[in-house]
């Protein structure tokens, strides 16, 4: 942690706003994921996504709004999940990242299914299980079989 916080105060001090976004992302995604704890990890994640939309790194951009995405989807506000996540796989698709595409329609499929959408949970993960496999994402394939069982 403390090495992603000395890397975006370097980045900051050399004005290298993309290599910020991306310190910041991991500070925020080490809160997120390691400590679960959303409400540390959004101003980092906030931030990131300010710096990549200003430098025009879709990428790191892609990763923000995805763990932003997670964020409201356990805070229960599954509208802003759904946008979040959808403008994350739109920029996923231009990118041509169909792992992360796949990775995002998890998200999108437990999202359908809180909504009551079934059927659109199962159209997200058949979807998902196509690029997944086409990737040779295993991890994402290990999610989608999760999910499919969970839903």
């Amino acid at each position: 942690m403390e090495l992603f916080q000395h890397a975006a105060h370097l980045y900051r001090s050399l004005g290298d706003g993309r290599g910020e976004a991306e310190a910041q992302f991991w500070i925020g995604t080490y809160h997120q994921v390691v400590e679960g704890d959303d409400a540390a990890a959004l101003p980092a994640l906030h931030r990131s996504r300010e710096l990549a939309t200003a430098t025009g790194d879709r990428l790191t951009l892609s990763y923000a709004l995805r763990h932003l995405g997670i964020a409201e989807h356990h805070a229960g506000r599954l509208p802003a999940a759904r946008d979040l996540l959808d403008e994350s796989t739109r920029l996923r698709r231009e990118l041509a990242f169909p792992e992360g595409v796949a990775a995002n329609l998890v998200g999108l499929a437990y999202i359908a299914a809180a909504e009551g959408r079934p059927a659109d949970a199962r159209a997200l993960l058949d979807e998902a299980a196509e690029l997944a496999a086409g990737a040779g994402a295993k991890a994402v394939l290990h999610s989608i079989d999760e999910a499919r069982a969970e839903l």
